[in-house]
């Protein structure tokens, strides 16, 4: 008994340096070495000198003992000790984490009071404590991030970097929001983190090409509860490289994983590039996909807008040409019966485009938030607009159902005009390419050259026929675009069909090819179309011939002088002539809905811009 009282007094002397003076301070008259005498079985006075409570009495947690001579007796009832009396902070984060809602307080993780250390940032220590009770997160231990850490690497992840230290949050629901968001939102904290990727030479690109793909833009808009987040395929806690044969992402395993959200998902389905970059090297296809669909869409926009402002200026110079004839007393050409209406469209025409203009506002509204998600004015959009990205969704699907309607309609009038018709003649092929059809030939390159020349002021405004060059590229675009935009479409709708036969890289460039035609299709229509129908100065602020299929004479020659020829030639103007005009509330109506068309589209077409020169996704 001697000696251990002995081998205890080095220890007692340290703790009364210690300890004395915040003792003192605390006006505490119990020394924690008198404390010592009797429980020194229990507490190290080493260790606990050497804790991070060492300064502190015994006093100091235990405010009750305060008469020696009573708690001797067992006349002091001893309570637990309360630690936020001094650790504010922590007890405020824990007062509402879910260890405090399941009545896990402070000593059942911090078991060694008197012996505990300061951690210094040493998230072995973390992941020690944590697992005393989450023993069967043992797969943690065992991942990549668990044997870096396991290694001395702080910058791996350990428990508190996704669940924190105190503010243990519940996940709740699993299909909840919260819950859905946290599977992505913890990972990117760190993965995000260029800096600290690059000193653990991990590359940045798996956030990058998440946040581009469609997951990662439905997360980016807020509505992480509809798409997998990080770890539906990487898992929460073992986490493997995808060499290991146990990864969630090894080529052996990924029908399974895919399979959580896919039930019908192949082997061909699982040949998806989930992380797919522009890379050269890497992924060749999406690069030359990609490298393709940015020419055509700088080339298609570099030429008609060009083509655009040229005839801008050359047709705001002829209308000033046109007002100082008449202040110069010049009467203008006179037309007899020069507003006497004449039929241009017949109604399944006028039907059809409505149909246009329905599906393509619909496509548009519901489509461009997805693409620009990083913009503020779409998460506007699909919280204010929509309500959500899944409605948008089903939006976009009617656009596209609507949008198969007036294809294939316009395929049966077509094979109708080809084949059935009988007040046209010749042969089909000769009916392909007379002046009815809308198939380009070769008095379209005349009418060009004609146009360029009146352009640069070197000739004459020309007349054309029943259609325009640039009416015949808005109808064979349309047959492009529904390969295009509709085939990708099909497949990004329906991709666990489509994943039975086609290799999952398809579906890498069916979002390429989708994205760029539909980002060409809305910058074409709602500038290059709305100008060559409503905003040329010839027809600004709208040209109502498509709502009410009627042109007055005076335009009609004016703009299709060789239609007319044509007709007087063989005598069948009159059969052209409108019976009626269109009714008063028809025209109301109509008319509003075409002006709302066109301010959507300037409106889309400003935001659009505004996202690319704020340097938004593409």
């Amino acid at each position: 008994m001697l000696s251990k009282v002995f081998r205890l007094v080095p220890a007692l002397l340290l703790l009364m340096a210690v300890a004395r003076p915040a003792a003192a301070e605390s006006g505490m008259a119990i020394d924690p070495a008198t404390c010592l005498g009797c429980h020194s079985n229990k507490v190290s006075a080493s260790a606990f000198a050497a804790s991070v409570h060492g300064k502190n009495a015994c006093t100091s947690c235990h405010v009750e003992i305060t008469d020696l001579a009573k708690h001797m007796k067992g006349e002091t009832k001893v309570h637990k000790v309360r630690c936020e009396r001094c650790h504010k902070k922590e007890n405020s984060e824990h007062y509402a984490s879910v260890h405090a809602q399941k009545d896990v307080m402070c000593a059942d993780c911090h078991t060694d009071i008197h012996t505990h250390t300061y951690w210094n940032k040493d998230k072995r220590k973390v992941v020690a404590k944590c697992i005393q009770c989450h023993d069967k997160e043992a797969g943690y231990r065992n991942s990549i991030h668990g044997k870096s850490v396991a290694g001395g690497n702080m910058d791996s992840a350990a428990c508190n970097d996704c669940h924190n230290l105190h503010a243990i949050k519940p996940l709740g629901d699993p299909k909840s929001k919260e819950n859905r968001e946290f599977h992505t939102k913890v990972c990117m904290k760190c993965h995000a983190d260029e800096k600290m990727m690059e000193r653990n030479n991990v590359v940045t690109v798996a956030v990058e090409t998440y946040m581009e793909s469609y997951h990662g833009k439905n997360y980016r808009l807020g509505f992480p509860e509809k798409v997998a987040g990080c770890a539906d395929c990487h898992t929460a806690h073992g986490v493997l490289p995808a060499k290991d044969p146990n990864s969630s992402v090894n080529p052996q395993n990924l029908v399974a994983t895919c399979a959580k959200c896919h039930p019908k998902a192949t082997p061909l389905f699982t040949k998806f590039y989930a992380h797919g970059s522009h890379d050269r090297v890497k992924y060749p296809i999406l690069f030359y996909t990609f490298v393709a669909m940015t020419g055509l869409l700088v080339s298609t926009f570099a030429v008609f807008w060009v083509h655009t402002l040229l005839w801008m200026f050359r047709g705001f110079v002829e209308n000033r040409e046109k007002q100082q004839a008449l202040i110069q007393g010049h009467e203008e050409h006179h037309v007899p019966d020069g507003h006497k209406v004449y039929r241009r469209f017949k109604k399944r025409h006028i039907f059809l485009h409505l149909l246009v203009i329905i599906s393509f506002l619909l496509l548009s509204l519901s489509g461009l938030p997805l693409k620009f998600s990083d913009q503020q004015w779409a998460k506007f959009m699909m919280d204010h607009i929509f309500g959500h990205s899944a409605n948008a969704g089903r939006i976009h699907r009617l656009g596209a159902c609507i949008t198969f309607v007036y294809f294939f309609s316009a395929i049966l009038l077509s094979l109708h005009f080809l084949f059935v018709r009988k007040d046209l003649k010749g042969n089909w092929l000769q009916r392909m390419f007379g002046p009815d059809s809308l198939m380009p030939n070769f008095r379209d390159i005349k009418d060009v050259a004609g146009m360029v020349r009146w352009f640069l002021f070197r000739g004459p405004k020309p007349t054309f026929e029943r259609w325009t060059y640039w009416e015949k590229f808005d109808f064979i675009a349309v047959f492009w675009g529904m390969f295009a935009i509709g085939g990708s479409g099909l497949m990004l709708w329906f991709p666990e069909f489509f994943g039975s036969f086609l290799p999952g890289w398809m579906f890498n460039v069916a979002t390429i090819v989708h994205s760029d035609e539909a980002l060409l299709a809305t910058g074409f229509i709602f500038t290059v179309h709305f100008f060559n129908t409503h905003g040329r100065p010839e027809k600004f602020p709208m040209d109502f011939v498509i709502f009410n299929g009627q042109i007055p004479k005076h335009e009609f020659l004016e703009e299709r002088g060789d239609q007319w020829k044509r007709y007087e030639e063989l005598g069948i103007t009159e059969q052209f002539a409108a019976k009626k005009t269109s009714g008063v509330a028809y025209d109301f109506i109509v008319k509003a809905f075409g002006f709302c068309a066109v301010i959507i589209g300037i409106s889309l077409t400003v935001l659009m811009l505004f996202a690319f020169l704020s340097g938004g996704s593409h």
